[in-house]
């Protein structure tokens, strides 16, 4: 068993969510900053910014951008992709554990997306994170976050999925198993995935994945604790709506007190 994000996982990383529109969500998210704000956003700390599909957009749409990421595979996908770029605009990339990193700096707006707060089990863990980024938002300042919405977690249930890339010469095979753990508001999904070069297998790796649902209150109650007011809970990607039992997903937005 791998660790979390690890190489193998985090070289197949970019094609298995080749789907995933990051461009749309960060249009989305600075439409979130125009509306939300009391001042212009013009620097974004992005916590837990894995290869950088948020940060690159963010820093394509003016932003100054900077990303902590935990998982070192990860973040050399990132630098990867960055030293391979002709953009004028590049956010950096700073290796870090988003519930003690420091920078010693303060952003106008600070965003944890793709469940990064899911990925923090205990309260402690996820207090640590919501107070890693209010420690780097001047007062007022943003934070913007998907997690799993636990009354649609509990409603309909994970099942197994399967997911196949395919670009005609290779092949990624990944199949997702859950369980839930109610009672510690967790979802344990055991990832299987398989690497083929035309029938050959070239890589077979296994990872677990634990992540964190949450409920309103229960997320009003963590963001006040850290220093910030909760702001708007709207389903993601469709903020607009209000989150309810087929809601997977929605996106908060808090402001720093």
């Amino acid at each position: 068993m791998s660790q979390t994000f690890g190489p193998a996982y985090a070289q197949a990383y970019d094609p298995l969510y080749q789907d995933k529109d990051y461009g749309a969500e960060c249009d989305l998210i600075g439409r979130v900053f125009r509306q939300y704000a009391s001042s212009p956003i013009r620097s974004v700390l992005d916590l837990g910014s894995g290869t950088g599909n948020h940060a690159f957009p963010l820093s394509r749409l003016g932003f100054h951008v900077v990303g902590v990421e935990r998982s070192e595979a990860m973040l050399s996908v990132a630098h990867a992709k960055q030293n391979g770029s002709l953009e004028q605009a590049n956010p950096a990339f700073r290796h870090g554990d988003i519930r003690t990193v420091r920078l010693g700096r303060q952003f106008d707006a600070a965003v944890m997306m793709f469940a990064v707060l899911g990925y923090q089990l205990e309260n402690s863990d996820v207090l640590s994170a919501l107070k890693t980024a209010r420690a780097h938002l001047h007062p007022g300042g943003l934070l913007v976050f998907d997690v799993w919405y636990g009354p649609a977690v509990i409603h309909q249930r994970p099942s197994q999925r399967v997911k196949e890339i395919s670009d005609g010469r290779s092949k990624i095979l990944r199949v997702a198993t859950s369980e839930l753990d109610v009672s510690r508001h967790l979802c344990r999904v055991a990832f299987h995935m398989w690497s083929f070069s035309g029938q050959t297998t070239v890589r077979e790796t296994e990872e677990t994945h634990v992540m964190r649902f949450f409920f309103p209150m229960e997320l009003r109650l963590f963001v006040e604790y850290a220093g910030f007011e909760l702001t708007r809970l709207g389903v993601f990607p469709d903020f607009d709506q209000d989150p309810a039992l087929d809601t997977w997903n929605i996106l908060g937005v808090c402001r720093a007190t």
